[in-house]
């Protein structure tokens, strides 16, 4: 524990921005390195790096860290780790490149981000990637086709980070050392953390506020990274959270803040990643609900509960709170799930994700058993904001 909250993984925060110092000597030294360009996913990638968020992580990872994690979900120092962090380039690009010299990552308007020490340049397999981190080859899972529209040569190496991306979210976008610092300041040690890529409902209400009741402060941490198509985008669910805390959340209680990571809709593996990087947060405890991280029918319900138990309970650190299928019951006249309600599903208040955008599309308010009508009309108000 530091400062009784507790430590990250792998015992101390690992930041890879560069001190002032550095700055001067590795701008002028990235004048004449070989460039880079990595996009919007390479660049939640090095903020998450910057920060301390991906601790104990140095950089993108190298072979044996990268095997590792792929077919056993730890790292080569035996920690768990269960997503690959990877930089990947083209074979042709690779030919130029040496190990043991240094690269500039910029962006894609030319703008210096990091530079990198190549330590490894190595040929991976697509398919078993795949496979073993998303659990199908299919390229319809969004996650895989990322993974097979990258370059066929990954480079590993430490990083130092010179400039972070567009700060969207300022006012919530905390490091972890700021985050660990505003738990600290309110007293609290034990937080739980919340993840969240999709618009707030009473289900996810339900389960926060059940959790609260058992910790001393509760981290709301929707993730603002690069989603799929079709999400809903990250300024209206952010507006959400916000008519709902104004509402319906004591105070003292919560803090809201910004995961700036990309989503990988990699299920139960990035249950556990999730876990991990709100345990660099300050988070001692995590949320996991019904097919966290899903998408599609890849995975199990509740697989993402599962997964925990193939890791050693003190390598993970953080302790996962599990959460079952929730719903408002007319009858037990509440919210409830699946092990506390013993009443059969007609009598459950739940709408397809389908039905809730028509109704939300005309103007219709779902449900109060299923929304709160505050955060339903900053829905209908974004739907009705022409697209640009």
């Amino acid at each position: 524990m530091t400062n009784q909250l507790i430590a990250p993984h792998g015992g101390e925060l690992v930041s890879n921005m560069a001190s002032e110092v550095e700055l001067v000597d590795l701008q002028e030294r990235a004048r004449g390195l070989p460039e880079i360009t990595v996009g919007s996913r390479q660049l939640a990638e090095l903020e998450m790096l910057a920060i301390g968020a991906y601790s104990p992580l140095s950089g993108f990872m190298k072979r044996a860290d990268y095997l590792g994690v792929v077919n056993n979900m730890h790292l080569e120092n035996g920690l768990p780790w269960s997503v690959p962090i990877t930089l990947s380039i083209t074979s042709e690009q690779a030919t130029s490149l040496k190990e043991g010299s240094q690269v500039a990552l910029v962006n894609e308007q030319g703008t210096l981000q990091a530079v990198m020490l190549l330590e490894e340049k190595y040929g991976y397999d697509k398919q078993h990637e795949a496979r073993k981190v998303y659990r199908t080859i299919e390229e319809a899972h969004p996650g895989v086709k990322v993974v097979y529209q990258q370059g066929d040569v990954l480079l590993g190496g430490a990083v130092r980070v010179v400039a972070l991306p567009n700060q969207a979210f300022a006012e919530y976008r905390f490091t972890p050392v700021q985050s660990r610092r505003q738990f600290t300041e309110r007293g609290w040690k034990r937080v739980v953390g919340f993840q969240t890529r999709n618009p707030v409902h009473r289900a996810h209400e339900y389960i926060q506020k059940c959790a609260l009741e058992t910790v001393d402060g509760l981290y709301l941490h929707p993730l603002v990274g690069d989603t799929k198509g079709d999400d809903i985008p990250a300024d209206v669910r952010m507006r959400c959270y916000e008519v709902l805390l104004e509402h319906y959340y004591p105070e003292d209680r919560v803090v809201l803040g910004v995961l700036p990571a990309s989503m990988r809709y990699a299920g139960p593996r990035e249950a556990v990643f999730h876990a991990l990087m709100r345990k660099n947060y300050g988070c001692s405890h995590f949320i996991v609900g019904r097919d966290h991280a899903g998408v599609g029918n890849y995975y199990g319900t509740y697989d993402a509960h599962y997964i925990f138990a193939e890791f050693d309970p003190a390598k993970l650190g953080i302790i996962p709170m599990f959460f079952d299928h929730t719903f408002f019951c007319r009858v037990c006249d509440s919210m409830a799930s699946s092990k506390t309600c013993p009443h059969g599903t007609d009598q459950h208040v739940t709408l397809s994700g389908t039905k809730v955008r028509q109704m939300l599309q005309a103007g219709e308010i779902p449900p109060r058993e299923f929304s709160r009508p505050e955060v339903a009309k900053v829905l209908i108000e974004a739907m009705r904001q022409p697209v640009a």
